[in-house]
């Protein structure tokens, strides 16, 4: 999900309809045209110039549309993953203040890409691994200042980086980061996913009980400010699978969750039981 910067609310679904577009207090907007873009929607952000960027996973794509839908430009060949190169199974884009676009890929790879913003690639990074600069799918990212933060989803860090791809450090105390965004007070939102008991992190070894999804709230530095959520599916307060998050020109948070994918087809919440959109108020 994004925002843009009316603070109309952008919904990248795996329905028919595609991209929803709500006002901020929930009210309905419109659905785009079918334009037969989608496999497996997965990502979506809104550029500085108020284009809109959709990731899809399972079609090895990224497009660029107005913001009434109107494609404008495709990255990567529709339908034809690569083993080393745009794309397989690419996760979400970050648009940096100039233009440049940054895709994080994803499942079939571990890399990011730099493309300028005529579509024209500059640069990819990373491989397979847990080292410095390797990633076990990245997964969400962002521009921030002269940085690029990639959430690296399986090795629970967020990995951070120059422009043009050189390593810088690394943040932990973070759980399973699917996304993370800049807020208008400067701080970093990042969604975080349920580790469940029995399953095995890199990092945090074997997980003895559960460590339900969350929010992290960080500074631009990688400090925690605040956390909230981290409670079980369906509690007030709790998530079941926190995917994607945004944050509008008040502060307040939206975060969406893949709740079908994560939690009802394995049966571990039942149907209508935990929501799949949460708009959290600034407090």
């Amino acid at each position: 999900m994004a925002v843009d910067s009316h603070d109309r609310v952008y919904l990248f679904t795996r329905g028919d309809a595609a991209v929803l577009v709500y006002e901020r207090d929930g009210s309905f907007v419109r659905a785009w045209p079918d334009r037969g873009f989608t496999e497996r929607g997965h990502g979506i952000t809104i550029g500085p110039d108020g284009s809109v960027w959709c990731v899809d996973d399972a079609d090895h794509s990224v497009r660029k549309f107005t913001l009434d839908g109107e494609p404008l430009l495709t990255l990567g060949t529709r339908g034809t993953p690569s083993d080393d190169q745009p794309f397989n199974r690419p996760t979400n884009v970050a648009v940096a203040p100039n233009g440049d676009v940054y895709v994080s890929d994803g499942y079939g790879n571990a890399r990011v890409h730099h493309f300028r913003a005529d579509g024209r690639l500059i640069a990819s990074w990373g491989g397979p691994g847990g080292g410095p600069g390797e990633f076990r799918i990245p997964h969400g990212i962002a521009v921030v200042g002269d940085r690029v933060l990639v959430a690296d989803r399986e090795n629970d860090r967020i990995q951070v980086f120059d422009l043009e791809g050189t390593y810088l450090t690394e943040w932990t105390g973070i759980q399973r980061p699917c996304h993370l965004v800049l807020g208008p007070d400067g701080l970093l939102y990042v969604a975080e996913l349920w580790w469940r008991k029995g399953q095995r992190s890199p990092r945090f070894g074997e997980i003895a009980t559960d460590r339900y999804g969350r929010v992290s709230v960080l500074s631009t530095d990688g400090a925690v400010v605040a956390r909230f959520g981290g409670s079980a599916p369906g509690t007030p307060g709790g998530f079941t699978a926190p995917h994607g998050i945004a944050v509008d020109s008040r502060g307040d948070v939206y975060v969406a969750e893949v709740t079908q994918t994560f939690g009802v087809a394995p049966g571990l919440v039942s149907a209508g039981s935990a929501p799949t959109l949460q708009k959290l108020a600034r407090g």
